[in-house]
């Protein structure tokens, strides 16, 4: 500790460990703490929150919990989603999309209550402190921030409960034993690493699941829904028009009943190392291919080729930590544009795991039976013409043949 810290605020969510952070704040740094806890959607209770960080000496002006779940999908979620984007192909971003979200809150509050500081609870291994500190610093050019993590001694969970008592932190009777693994959710998705999952030879165990049923035990029968999109983004379910965050949570419980949106995963971390998780995302797997789907008939070939190979680049500045950059919004503005005709309506079949695009229909559809029927097509396409299309595309093969010939 270098420099004088006279306030700082935590991004705090009233575990085993924020819940320490709190104190060893206020013990190391001499400061005044402030508490932000952010509502995206994870589905707990977070008044108790509250009441732990009035219990530490929080005042109470200075404890802001604050709902998220709307600006989260309008602003984070569907922009993001506009752009198909899948890191290492398969991952739908569910925790690092919501890491520029708090850490923007985190600064605007810093700005409210004039603290100095701001500090977050992730580890020095993971991905959450890159994306915490790059969104404060490309918000706050001078705002210092604190990572307790990389400064104290406290590098075991053992060593967390013993200053937790010794200090007075309530903790729960769950939290006092080894966790067999570690979580984060939000309304995208449920996160799980760690111990149990270390090994990635070992199947994840069925108790690591919490947001979906074992595909094996849903329904025997499928269910068929659509989603209503215009402009890119979705605004109705089963033709009832909601909000971004109540239709999230409706499919949420759709591809919870389905068993939809499970994923075994070894990633690359941007920290250097590999790391297997378990995530779940019922809701944004349903989403994610119902808007390839109303891509499919509204978006000119060129368009979504171009945007096939965007997203890879899109999905890893995201991932990186990178939402705020000029690439990302510069990226950001050429995927909107590609949107301005994606309206229409998907129709799907959910069933034991999987989802099934069964139909779309746009007024802007770039689809023609009339063109692409093996019927008479009187006159909309001339198969002649093809002809000298293909010969003019295999001259630069008949030339190669012809040399090594």
């Amino acid at each position: 500790m270098s420099e004088k810290i006279n306030r700082v605020v935590l991004a705090y969510s009233g575990g085993l460990d924020t819940s320490v952070i709190l104190k060893w704040l206020q013990q190391e740094y001499q400061c005044e703490v402030v508490t932000f806890t952010a509502d995206l959607g994870q589905g707990e209770e977070l008044e108790p929150a509250r009441k732990k960080a009035e219990m530490a000496g929080v005042k109470p002006e200075h404890i802001f919990i604050d709902d998220l779940k709307e600006e989260f999908v309008r602003d984070y979620i569907f922009p993001m989603m506009r752009s198909n984007a899948l890191y290492e192909g398969l991952y739908l971003l569910g925790t690092s999309i919501a890491r520029p979200l708090i850490a923007k809150r985190q600064i605007e509050i810093a700005k409210l209550v004039n603290a100095d500081a701001v500090s977050h609870g992730a580890t020095g291994k993971g991905n959450d402190q890159v994306r915490f500190e790059l969104g404060y610093y490309a918000l706050n050019p001078d705002i210092k921030v604190i990572a307790p993590w990389r400064e104290w001694d406290l590098t075991s969970r053992e060593r967390l409960i013993e200053f937790a008592e010794k200090h007075q932190i309530p903790i729960a009777k769950d939290k006092r034993g080894e966790a067999p693994f570690s979580t984060d959710a939000n309304i995208l998705h449920t996160s799980s690493e760690g111990k149990v999952l270390e090994d990635p030879w070992q199947e994840v165990p069925d108790y690591v699941y919490s947001r979906t049923v074992n595909p094996e035990d849903a329904p025997d029968a499928p269910e068929t829904i659509t989603i209503d999109f215009e402009r890119g983004d979705g605004v109705a379910l089963n033709g009832e028009a909601m909000s971004p965050a109540t239709l999230f949570a409706a499919l949420n419980e759709l591809g919870r009943k389905h068993g939809i949106g499970r994923l075994d995963l070894v990633e690359n971390r941007f920290v250097g190392m590999k790391s297997r998780g378990m995530y779940e995302t019922p809701g944004g797997t349903i989403y994610h291919l119902a808007h390839r789907g109303i891509e499919q008939i509204t978006l000119d070939r060129g368009a979504a080729h171009l945007k096939d190979e965007l997203a890879p680049r899109y999905a890893e500045l995201i991932y990186n930590g990178f939402w705020f950059s000029p690439e990302r919004e510069m990226l950001q503005a050429a995927i909107d544009h590609s949107q301005e005709k994606v309206t229409g309506t998907v129709r799907l079949k959910l069933y034991k795991g999987s989802v099934i695009v069964t139909g779309r229909k746009s007024p802007y559809t770039l689809y023609s039976e009339k063109v692409v029927t093996f019927e008479d097509d009187q006159g909309a396409y001339d198969q002649r013409d093809a002809a000298g299309f293909i010969k003019l595309n295999a001259l630069r093969l008949r030339l190669l043949g012809r040399r090594e010939g």
